[in-house]
């Protein structure tokens, strides 16, 4: 008998860390969404802008050029993002849920 007890409360405890894990990614995602387009946004008007009007960006930066630099801008910037978000939330909620050893 206790030994289903422990067992319940072991997988109750798992279903709600699984459950927060999830939701850390999940603000991981949506933050690193975020960041992606105004990434885009930030490197495609300078980097479109210099192609019309400098010489040299005319002639070296074709059509496969200025797409890399503009998604290779976002994709880190997502990755970056998601990143420092998932960490935040899990040390935010590591530190809501640590016992108090004051007590």
């Amino acid at each position: 008998m206790a030994k289903n007890v422990a067992q319940s409360a072991t997988l109750a405890s798992l279903d709600q860390k699984l459950a927060m894990a999830k939701r850390c990614s999940h603000e991981g995602v949506v933050a690193g969404a975020k960041a992606a387009v105004v990434a885009t946004i930030a490197t495609a008007i300078p980097t479109l802008a210099s192609v019309r009007m400098l010489p040299w960006a005319r002639a070296n930066l074709n059509h496969t050029a200025q797409a890399l630099i503009i998604s290779t801008a976002a994709g880190a910037a997502y990755f970056i993002v998601a990143d420092k978000t998932v960490l935040a939330t899990a040390r935010k909620n590591s530190f809501k849920q640590a016992p108090n050893k004051d007590a």
